[in-house]
């Protein structure tokens, strides 16, 4: 990993308590940085907070659901108290679970946009006002589903679609103040929530390594590296951009996810 430097910056990682998000929270306490996570389950937040102790010096923490503007709010409020404005903020909150639109009631459709778009929406309004300016990176932890359509999965792919315009969209409103907005796509990234939930057998698994053109599924290192890049100093000439971190994934192996996933859905409706 390059000899990237946080050191005397202040990190925020929504939903930094698992997977992906925490990958990218342990990157930044690695680089140096003051890393707060936040996430719905105070024991969650505790034990990670514990773990990223032996990383880096200050840690902090707070419970918020991203669909509660007002604790989501009060808890980038606490952050800003304890140690001024933000340098990163990372948003990557999000939601899934395999399902035909004609089988997903519109709670459950709504569910996921709640959290992935609206969530995402939150998290950008409550970390404005406390942001660098200028300075200040904010990137949104999107996913292939933005721009690929997936059977069972047109709750996230409307969802992280409307990610990627919100992302373009501060990109434009927010360059006056020097904030820099991205996005990252992650492509199958292995011992995840998502991926288990995606392809959950072995056999599921195997085919979709076998999609990826540069052979393997990928590791939440692999994307904190990308969030390392886009929030330093040399990228400082890039905003408004969606990064895909898939190994080429997202090139055509892609529909290895939705074969999968129409085959088990539809076998499991006929029966």
């Amino acid at each position: 990993m390059p000899p990237w430097n946080y050191s005397n910056q202040n990190v925020l990682v929504v939903g930094g308590t698992s997977g992906i998000n925490r990958g990218i929270a342990e990157a930044f306490a690695a680089a140096g940085a003051r890393v707060a996570v936040a996430s719905r389950q105070q024991e969650k937040v505790d034990h990670t907070v514990a773990a990223l102790k032996e990383l880096t010096t200050d840690v902090m923490g707070f419970c918020a659901d991203v669909r509660e503007p007002q604790a989501l709010n009060s808890g980038v409020q606490s952050v800003h108290q304890a140690w001024g404005e933000l340098d990163v903020v990372i948003s990557g909150a999000a939601g899934n679970f395999p399902a035909l639109a004609t089988q997903m009631s519109a709670n459950a459709f709504k569910s996921v946009v709640d959290i992935d778009l609206l969530g995402s929406f939150h998290v950008a309004q409550a970390a404005y006002p406390v942001l660098r300016k200028p300075g200040a990176s904010l990137i949104h932890i999107s996913a292939p589903q933005a721009h690929l359509a997936m059977i069972g999965q047109a709750h996230v792919c409307a969802a992280k679609a409307g990610v990627d315009m919100l992302t373009r969209t501060l990109a434009l409103e927010w360059a006056d103040q020097g904030i820099r907005v991205n996005g990252v796509l992650p492509g199958p990234i292995d011992d995840t929530e998502g991926m288990r939930r995606l392809a959950p057998l072995p056999e599921h698994r195997q085919a979709v390594i076998q999609s990826v053109p540069v052979g393997r599924l990928g590791a939440p290192a692999d994307i904190a590296r990308a969030c390392l890049f886009l929030a330093s100093e040399q990228a400082a000439f890039i905003t408004g951009a969606v990064l895909p971190v898939d190994g080429g994934w997202s090139l055509g192996g892609a529909a290895t996810i939705g074969a999968v996933l129409g085959e088990s859905l539809k076998s499991s409706s006929d029966s």
